[in-house]
């Protein structure tokens, strides 16, 4: 790789910040053994592999992911459709990351991915780090999303 962009680390508490790093994690790959749910201190991780959407689109453009997670603290509650985690090695592509208030600040964050799989999380208020973790590695494809057609 001819230039590598700087690891990215953002801490996202409000609905500002998660557009920018649900914009970032659009097309992450997520291995269902890598989301991992510890109750006790309502908080959930998740390692995945995010394309590098900034690399794609500069001057010299490269298709490269990169390793990263995303945790959130302050979780009230997690439930999944579409998911079996069961199925270890069954790996998830992140579409988007949104949130919905309830009472503010708390709310309901969605994991969107393609499947329509998805990931809820009842959390308290907004705490979320995203943060590349090191490994970066080209990758032959670019994700490429179908426009839906104007009437």
């Amino acid at each position: 790789m001819d230039r590598v962009a700087e690891p990215l680390k953002f801490a996202v508490l409000d609905e500002e910040d998660l557009e920018v790093v649900s914009t970032h994690l659009q097309d992450a790959a997520v291995k269902v053994a890598d989301v991992i749910w510890q109750p006790k201190a309502k908080r959930l991780v998740l390692g995945l592999n995010r394309f590098d959407w900034e690399q794609a689109i500069a001057d010299k453009p490269q298709n490269c992911r990169r390793r990263a997670a995303l945790r959130f603290e302050r979780v009230q509650s997690f439930k999944c459709r579409g998911v079996d985690p069961s199925l270890k090695d069954a790996v998830l592509n992140l579409l988007a990351v949104e949130f919905t208030p309830t009472d503010a600040p708390s709310g309901i964050v969605s994991l969107i991915f393609s499947g329509e799989a998805a990931m809820r999380l009842e959390v308290e208020c907004l705490e979320i780090e995203l943060a590349d973790l090191g490994p970066v590695w080209t990758c032959t494809g670019r994700p490429v999303h179908a426009v839906e057609a104007k009437d």
